[in-house]
């Protein structure tokens, strides 16, 4: 096929090996789909567990699953130094960057919650520059133009009459952007488990955080808010990370991260669909802000270029 043959499926492990398109496009559907639906399953959720307790569910049911499994596959036992890196990731990217949204989404709904978090490539692309990752010229106006969504999005709907919802929001991908750009500095578990660290040491977080708060612990107050709870262990946190962690191997980092800016779409339509949500005018407005923002910094995306060897002294030769 053409896409293979210009590199849009082109294979990190071994040269000449190709991917069936169909994976390709099946596991691109599932990171689409299911990532952006699990902002409205995150609501229904709410409708029956309480904000802290219900994340501490799904993310010691997700990692345990996965840390059992790889276990049983050979997978070694992180070091201690793993384990407390992937802590800290866990912290940020989970207990305050996901933490944050199921927070806000107690009073503003799913979509103008996904459309929010749509920033994190203009986070991303700010916090790069602490390591010297300064963005491009285009990538500089995809910063103004996404951040100027923001501020129209803040003010106008359900976010302007919850500030602190705003807030939140903010603060999430804000601190989602900067865990993103710190792991890559960071001694973490190899593959999944890395993953399932970060799952388990947030799960346990966000359990003292609710024991602390004295939520009520209740494992299934309803099926919607259960089954909810389910979809996202399940689809959520297991299906969809393991369908990126297959486009993360098989095809260019370009494609494999366009659900950053995919996913906020597809929640827009389930938040408005499902959901019974709306937004305002200058909302949509704020939305295309924000989404041609963060087209131009992913199209626009530079690999960081790696660290040059220090020139050697010339080898001396016996006369």
């Amino acid at each position: 096929m053409r896409a293979a043959e210009d590199g849009a499926y082109a294979v990190n492990s071994s040269p000449g090996h190709r991917v069936a398109p169909l994976m390709v496009l099946t596991a691109l559907l599932s990171v689409y789909v299911i990532w952006g639906s699990t902002y409205l399953a995150i609501r229904f959720a709410l409708n029956g567990y309480a904000p802290l307790f219900f994340p501490a569910l799904r993310f010691l049911g997700a990692g345990a699953i996965l840390f059992v499994f790889l276990r049983l596959r050979g997978y070694p036992l992180p070091t201690l130094r793993q384990w407390r890196d992937a802590a800290l990731i866990g912290v940020l990217l989970l207990d305050v960057g996901n933490g944050g949204v199921v927070l806000a989404e107690r009073n503003v709904g799913s979509a103008l919650a996904a459309m929010a978090v749509a920033t994190v490539p203009l986070w991303a692309a700010l916090f790069g520059g602490i390591w010297g990752q300064w963005p491009a010229r285009p990538q500089w106006a995809g910063l103004v133009i996404g951040f100027a969504g923001i501020v129209v999005l803040n003010l106008g709907g359900d976010l302007a009459a919850s500030p602190s919802s705003a807030i939140l929001l903010t603060l999430s991908a804000a601190t989602w952007a900067f865990g993103s750009v710190l792991s890559r500095r960071l001694d973490l578990p190899k593959g999944l488990m890395s993953s399932a660290c970060q799952m388990l040491a947030a799960g346990a977080v966000f359990v003292a955080a609710s024991w602390l708060r004295g939520e009520p612990w209740v494992l299934w107050p309803n099926n919607g808010a259960g089954g909810a709870l389910l979809y996202l262990i399940g689809f959520g946190s297991l299906l969809g990370f393991s369908a990126y962690i297959f486009l993360v191997q098989n095809v260019t980092p370009a494609l494999a991260t366009s659900y950053a800016y995919v996913n906020p779409v597809i929640a827009l339509l389930f938040g408005l669909g499902l959901g019974g949500e709306h937004i305002v005018g200058s909302g949509y407005f704020a939305i295309a802000m924000v989404l041609l923002g963060v087209v131009l910094i992913v199209l626009h995306n530079r690999p960081a270029r790696p660290p040059q060897p220090a020139p050697q002294a010339p080898l001396k030769t016996e006369a």
